[in-house]
């Protein structure tokens, strides 16, 4: 699980251990993941790694995957949830606050993703997946947020390619994307509406993938909400303010 301080990977993190599955939790800081791994290793029978991982540290990207074998053993699954949402308004005359957006959002996912989808090629066995998660905000660019909506574009794109890439593999990849969920990241922004718990994402992304759905709207209903708004023609889509 990358990105494991994450609402979302901690909920999807409970729901696999329920099923029997061995986690590693892999984020910065992971130290304050310690309550939660003990939580869940307390509640069921399985083992939780912690696991120090940075999304903008590239140079360390190559070696990660036989790094994390070669402590814990054969991985199966690599669920990548980590992802900034950036301050919009700095974004649009902060170069500080440009890059830190595209780069943890696509540059770092990408990069990341590449790696595990070498390690994972050649070797895959039923059940071998990647799951990224993007965002609805990737399907169309709006002024209240599009270097967030860029990056998590992009990394729909990516995962797209990727997905073509082993479809012949054995390797699963899952493009999630949800709308709002409550989370801290989303914590104070105006505006939103329809907004899921991350108890009921994590549901949806365990139920998709195990019905091995390539791209997962959650909830449902995001995938007509965006679905109108592609339709929207340009010269209208641009007068609006979203």
């Amino acid at each position: 699980m990358l990105g494991a301080r994450s609402a979302i990977a901690q909920a999807l993190a409970r729901r696999l251990a329920a099923q029997g599955w061995d986690l590693v939790l892999a984020a910065r800081n992971s130290i304050e993941l310690e309550p939660i791994a003990s939580d869940i290793m307390l509640r069921h029978d399985c083992t939780v790694s912690l696991w120090e991982f940075d999304a903008l540290a590239y140079e360390e990207m190559e070696s990660f995957p036989a790094r994390l074998e070669s402590e814990i053993g054969p991985f199966q699954i690599a669920v990548l949830v980590f992802g900034y949402l950036g301050n919009a308004e700095e974004c649009r005359s902060q170069t500080k606050e440009m890059e830190k957006t595209m780069a943890t959002n696509f540059t770092g996912a990408a990069i990341c993703l590449q790696h595990l989808a070498n390690h994972f090629e050649g070797r895959a066995e039923r059940g071998t997946g990647i799951i990224g998660i993007s965002s609805v905000a990737g399907d169309r660019g709006r002024q209240s947020n599009y270097f967030y909506g860029a990056s998590k574009g992009g990394l729909s794109l990516f995962l797209q390619g990727l997905r073509n890439r082993l479809s012949r593999t054995g390797v699963h990849v899952m493009t999630v994307k949800p709308g709002f969920v409550d989370t801290p990241m989303t914590e104070g922004i105006e505006g939103m509406f329809l907004v899921a718990t991350p108890e009921r994402v994590a549901d949806d992304i365990l139920r998709a993938f195990e019905d091995g759905r390539d791209v997962l709207y959650t909830p449902w209903f995001w995938r007509y909400i965006m679905l109108a708004i592609r339709l929207v023609p340009e010269r209208l889509f641009k007068k609006l303010s979203l």
